[in-house]
């Protein structure tokens, strides 16, 4: 027996024709077909207002679009390119206002310069860059061995102000430092606070934090130029990959617990919301007891560190046969008789440059090495970039 081929317009006109014949009622005929009753009774108004030709599919298409470009308006930005073969999407805008008094917009020149193919598209040369193996994460055996370092997610006190919530803990202890309510995350800021931090507490051993703003860039070994100054001062930086939480869990559910216990409903004001936090702060380090502490509270748990902020910072040191270079105001270095860009996380630092081979050098930002330098390229460093490995069991792969 062969088999029946029905088409979708054959299934709509069964459907209209039960309709029609009454039957069953219009549910038992949709519970049959599969269908809901709005998309029936659509079906069957068609079908009475133009017949059977009515039951395909009818166009999408808008029935006016009044942003369209008029054909005349595409011919004048042709001629005029044609006319001016270097000249891109602005000047031909201001050519055709002199000439016609109005022109489209720039963005709709530009479009439709590349829609003809009247463009070519600027090839950019792909940055090259060392890839290096990063370190696992850093295990907290005392206190003042790993700090972690978040901005908790926005929110707006009473008054609409904007709160950016800077928070700062110890992992080993759970000891929170200190949480600082920002009107954003510039560097700056965040930088002052850790300054306060420093000289209350001593300086960490590393510092680990997300791979957002103001932590982390996109430049060489992802320092901004908050941690380029951790780097400065003798302080590990560590990043979590990307998209991995997990990796930061307990500094999370400590946002989680700050979050429902202080901003629901926030205070009306930022100072009032500060004061509600420091207030937060004191019951979590003082009275609050911790599971993974064994139930004790973080304040029995931490000290300050040994290591105390100087006053005036040491410069850092490298071996005396390595190069030295200041890197200047705007990213660059002199070497060799040209200007190279570093990376603007590095201004008013010190670099030393290890010879690898003829032509290359390793950059070195104190003990971090953050590129390679080869003579023969024309522009920039090539960036050091550190991904860490993952190891996974043969489970896991299954």
């Amino acid at each position: 027996m062969p088999w029946k081929n029905t088409s979708i317009i054959g299934q709509r006109w069964q459907l209209v024709n039960a309709l029609l014949r009454r039957e069953h009622s219009v549910s038992a005929w949709c519970r049959d077909f599969g269908i809901s009753r709005k998309t029936a009774y659509k079906w069957r108004d068609r079908f009475t207002e133009g017949g059977r030709r009515d039951l395909g599919d009818r166009s999408r298409r808008p029935h006016s679009v009044p942003l369209r470009m008029r054909r005349k308006w595409i011919e004048r930005i042709v001629r005029t390119r044609q006319r001016h073969k270097h000249w891109g999407a602005k000047k031909i805008q201001t050519c055709l206002l002199r000439q016609y008094g109005q022109a489209p917009a720039t963005a709709t020149i530009a479009r439709w310069l590349k829609r003809m193919r009247l463009t070519t598209p600027r090839r950019r040369r792909p940055r090259k860059a060392c890839w290096l193996k990063m370190p696992p994460l850093t295990k907290a055996t005392a206190p003042n061995h790993v700090w972690t370092a978040d901005f908790k997610g926005w929110f707006r006190s009473g008054n609409g102000q904007r709160i950016e919530p800077l928070t700062i803990r110890d992992l080993f202890s759970r000891y929170v430092l200190i949480i600082r309510l920002l009107p954003d995350q510039r560097w700056r800021p965040a930088k002052a606070v850790f300054t306060q931090l420093f000289k209350r507490y001593g300086l960490p051993r590393v510092i680990r934090t997300d791979n957002g703003g103001p932590f982390a860039s996109k430049g060489p070994a992802g320092l901004s130029r908050l941690s380029a100054w951790w780097t400065a001062l003798g302080i590990r930086v560590e990043f979590i990959r990307p998209g991995h939480p997990e990796e930061n869990g307990s500094h999370e559910q400590m946002h989680r617990i700050l979050k429902a216990e202080t901003t629901q409903p926030p205070a009306n004001t930022r100072q009032g919301q500060q004061h509600r936090t420091s207030g937060w702060v004191k019951n979590y380090n003082q009275i609050r007891p911790h599971e993974a502490l064994g139930q004790e509270v973080p304040a029995n748990n931490y000290q300050k560190s040994s290591k105390r902020l100087l006053r005036h910072r040491r410069s850092l040191t490298y071996p005396v046969r390595w190069p030295q270079r200041q890197v200047r105001s705007n990213g660059e270095i002199k070497w060799q008789g040209r200007k190279r860009f570093i990376g603007e996380a590095f201004v008013r630092q010190r670099l030393g440059l290890e010879p690898l081979r003829r032509g290359v050098q390793a950059v070195y930002f104190g003990q971090l090495l953050i590129g390679h330098l080869h003579d023969n390229d024309p522009g920039a460093m090539r960036p050091a970039v550190y991904q860490r490995q993952i190891t996974t069991s043969p489970k896991s792969k299954l």
